[in-house]
């Protein structure tokens, strides 16, 4: 099954906004890709950071789940989002090819130039939410494909 993810820059108190919206990159600022679950979250949040992986899985809790097949939104840690906003051109590169080299990152085929284009507006992404005092939430969804 595929998986739609939006990444967005918002308010602490708008998670179950995020969670309700058809299309929250409509309304927030934000980033749209597929297939980027739970795992590969916690895998660039493990490289990041230096978190162990069962640690950083952990952190990523629902933070909004639909009452039916829908919606999931996790908010992504502080940490996370600070060490994405420091990253420059140079750290990106570094960082993607050892995504690219994960098993979450291999075996689902993404290459160091998808990875590293990702990386890039999230890095904008981040810096965005830092300016402006928001968090970084992922918005998941099975059934928009």
């Amino acid at each position: 099954m595929s998986l739609l993810t939006q990444l967005i820059a918002a308010e602490d108190d708008e998670v179950e906004a995020i969670g309700e919206a058809e299309n929250p990159i409509d309304e927030w600022s934000g980033i749209q890709m597929r297939d980027v679950d739970i795992a590969k979250i916690a895998t660039l949040h493990c490289l990041v950071t230096g978190d162990l992986f069962d640690d950083a899985v952990a952190l990523y809790e629902p933070a909004y789940a639909a009452d039916t097949e829908g919606a999931l939104v996790l908010r992504l840690t502080d940490e996370l989002t600070e060490r994405l906003a420091a990253l420059d051109e140079d750290v990106v590169d570094a960082v993607a090819a050892e995504l690219a080299a994960t098993e979450a990152f291999e075996d689902a085929g993404w290459d160091d130039e998808a990875i590293a284009a990702m990386l890039a507006s999230l890095a904008d992404l981040a810096r965005l939410a830092e300016s402006q005092g928001q968090a970084l939430f992922a918005w998941m969804h099975p059934l928009r494909t």
